[in-house]
């Protein structure tokens, strides 16, 4: 049913409108009944011959029959709900809204209206969504029903058939009504099946005084088939938005979010947390036509909500860290780390120590500054002196070499300003300026 609003003018022409609704509820209810009829007095009691065999017929009958009756009942008594006043927007800020002179103060308008209420929905242009029929904010996930005249939480669509929308509080029992009739009409095609065969085998001429009931049996399977087909593709396509936690609206109109923009799985939680969102999360009730869903109905969980408490991946728990000054992902990698400190191949020895060593078993920009080992210290000192007396064959000789951390090194050795120049004593090369031989 929809809302009562006591603002609706009634109306003869409305009234007359009101009773219309009804007649494909009462279509439903008068095949319903006389399927009753046809089954339990025609197919089981005059019918039947085996007696113990009609009392099981008729007891899982009547189960299916109250289970269905229930859940349809349910479904077209359970109200759509309407929007607390918080929601409604006065008539002074109404007026203030349709004067605006353009749709960036409109929006600024809803904005601040909307700036304490838990919606994240919005229109095209980014503006909150707003009702101008019942002026009102929309919580994320109503629409406006024009049959029901005002706004429905969690509105599916508005079904004639029970004469009311489904919504956020009987959608489970319209998902259950379409299960529940389901599951009768299989149970009454295929326990009338023998009958409809054994109709088929009797000749026109042979048919009795109990031929009216035959024709109510024959009719009985046709019907219950030609529902079970269309029950089964409606039945299974409302699992199916159950499952990804999608309205019939969002389905051909993706909801579009604050952050993110449109999204038709903005609410897919996961296919066991959808489910539980609503049929519950008591088993126990699942498939009883009780309210057992969860939330209020004015605001929902997202999937990015549950992103963002999910554990995260290495590379997003960086990303998350912010931006720094430098990136693992983006700087240079360690093998070019060397050409990012390129040595200086200037005359700068005044300020560093007379004995630097370049060692390949260290890090590549490390400088190592050793003292030559025993067997060279009377070598050097006797090179020191030829170059205070003038001497320049001594510093043509070869290179001293010690050990580093089990390496063996070239030691390029300075007296002031000016290196001693020489020849690899491993390849017979000139040697460098800077001293940088390989090991």
């Amino acid at each position: 049913m929809g809302n009562d609003d006591h603002r609706r003018r009634k109306t003869p022409c409305g009234f007359c409108m009101a009773v219309f609704k009804w007649i494909p509820v009462l279509f439903i209810t008068a095949v319903i009944a006389w399927s009753y009829y046809a089954y339990v007095v025609e197919l089981c009691i005059r019918n039947s011959q085996n007696g113990i065999a009609m009392i099981f017929m008729l007891l899982f009958y009547h189960l299916f029959l109250t289970l269905f009756m229930w859940s349809y009942w349910r479904t077209i008594m359970t109200s759509v709900g309407r929007i607390p006043d918080q929601w409604r927007i006065p008539d002074e800020e109404v007026s203030r809204l349709f004067r605006a002179d353009s749709p960036e103060t409109q929006k600024r308008i809803l904005n601040n209206f909307a700036r304490d209420l838990p919606v994240t929905n919005r229109t095209m242009n980014g503006s909150v969504r707003f009702c101008e029929k019942c002026k009102i904010i929309k919580p994320d996930r109503a629409h406006h029903c024009s049959v029901c005249s005002c706004c429905v939480l969690k509105m599916d669509h508005h079904c004639p058939w029970v004469n009311n929308c489904v919504n956020f509080y009987n959608y489970k029992y319209f998902v259950l009504f379409l299960g529940y009739a389901l599951v009768y009409c299989l149970y009454v095609a295929f326990t009338s099946l023998h009958d409809f065969v054994e109709f088929w085998k009797v000749g026109a001429g042979q048919l009795n005084a109990s031929g009216m009931g035959r024709f109510h049996i024959l009719f009985l399977f046709f019907i219950a088939i030609m529902f079970a087909i269309s029950l089964v593709s409606l039945f299974g396509y409302h699992i199916y938005l159950v499952l990804v936690n999608r309205t019939t609206l969002e389905s051909f109109r993706a909801p579009i979010f604050r952050v993110g923009g449109p999204d038709k799985n903005g609410y897919n939680l996961g296919r066991y947390a959808n489910f539980c969102e609503v049929f519950g999360d008591d088993w126990q009730y699942w498939f009883l036509p009780v309210f057992s869903s969860r939330g209020d109905g004015y605001s929902y969980p997202t999937s990015s909500d549950q992103s963002r408490v999910s554990t995260t991946s290495p590379v997003q728990r960086y990303d998350a860290m912010g931006d720094t000054a430098t990136s693992r992902l983006d700087g240079n990698p360690t093998d070019k780390l060397i050409g990012a400190s390129p040595l200086d191949t200037t005359n700068h020895h005044h300020n560093q120590s007379p004995h630097q060593v370049r060692s390949t078993s260290v890090q590549p920009t490390q400088l190592l500054q050793v003292q030559p080992s025993s067997p060279y210290q009377d070598e050097l000192n006797g090179r020191q002196e030829q170059l205070a007396n003038g001497s320049t064959a001594a510093a043509r000789s070869s290179p001293a070499e010690c050990v580093v951390n089990g390496a063996a090194v070239y030691i390029d050795m300075t007296i002031g300003d000016h290196p001693l120049k020489g020849a690899d004593p491993a390849k017979g090369s000139p040697r460098p300026a800077n001293g940088d031989l390989p090991v």
